[in-house]
Parts: structure tokens; C-alpha cells; sequence
């Protein structure tokens, strides 16, 4: 069993690395900014939703290999180190990173906010090292 968890971090630590060196940057996730509890503006449902950005790195942005048809927006990859993701998960108070990515308004890349499309994860031993995000560009960008 200490064999297996030895290598879950190797792989964890190795994605790290092959993240940081294979153009390893910074984006950001745009999460819903938690509520304000005696607001009343916001209980009757008048206040504006607020957003708040927090910082996904290392990551890898890379362009989908597919084709596209006609009218469908581009999709690109985007793999984030689960190191980055399991802090955020715990600073958050979250239950696990898919429900991060489900209640996540996009990603925030170059000023250009991306949809998460699908969220899947790569793990050794039980343990996760690596997220894989298939996003979506906005189709006024397409044009």
C-alpha cells in the first residue's frame, strides 16, 4: 500500500513539473461571490451577482484537435495541476472538485471568459493528479 501512495505523489509532483515546463501559466476560475447573509437587497433578489476570480496555475491551455462544423463554437483543453485544484477545493469549503467546476461561471483566459464544457480527471492509486477541462470559446469571438 506504501508503494501505491508513493507513486500517486511521484505522479502528482511529475504533473507539476511537465505542467510549469510545458508552458505553464496562469488562468483564472470566475466562481459566484458567496452571499452576504443581512443584505436585504440581495434576499428579495435585487442585488447585482458578484463574481470573484481565483487563480488556477500551473496550467496548460491547448487548442481541441477537432474539426468544427459550421456554427459550433471552438473548444479547447485546458489541464490544471490538482495540487492548484485540491488547495482551492479546501480554501473554499467545497466537496470536491467537480462540484467546484459544475458551480465555476467559466474560465477567464486572456480576458476572454471560456465555459467549462466537461471536467474529467487523470489519477494513480486513487489519487488524482491532473484535471482535463474541455471549454468552449464564446461564438461572438467565432465571428
Amino acid at each position: 500500500m506504501g508503494q501505491l501512495r508513493d507513486a500517486s505523489i511521484r505522479a502528482l509532483r511529475a504533473a507539476d513539473v511537465l505542467l510549469r515546463c510545458g508552458g505553464g501559466r496562469s488562468v483564472f476560475l470566475r466562481m459566484p461571490a458567496p452571499a452576504s447573509s443581512g443584505d436585504t437587497t440581495e434576499q428579495l433578489g435585487l442585488a447585482v451577482p458578484t463574481f470573484q476570480d481565483v487563480a488556477l496555475e500551473p496550467v496548460v491551455f491547448r487548442k481541441a484537435r477537432a474539426t468544427l462544423a459550421d456554427g459550433k463554437a471552438a473548444t479547447s483543453e485546458l489541464l490544471v495541476s490538482a495540487t492548484s485544484v485540491n488547495a482551492l477545493v479546501g480554501s473554499m469549503g467545497i466537496s470536491a472538485a467537480n462540484v467546484l467546476f459544475a458551480t465555476a461561471f467559466g474560465v477567464l483566459i486572456d480576458d476572454v471568459l471560456m465555459e467549462i464544457e466537461s471536467a474529467s480527471e487523470s489519477e494513480l492509486g486513487g489519487a488524482t493528479y491532473v484535471y482535463r477541462l474541455v471549454l468552449r470559446a464564446p461564438l461572438a469571438l467565432m465571428v
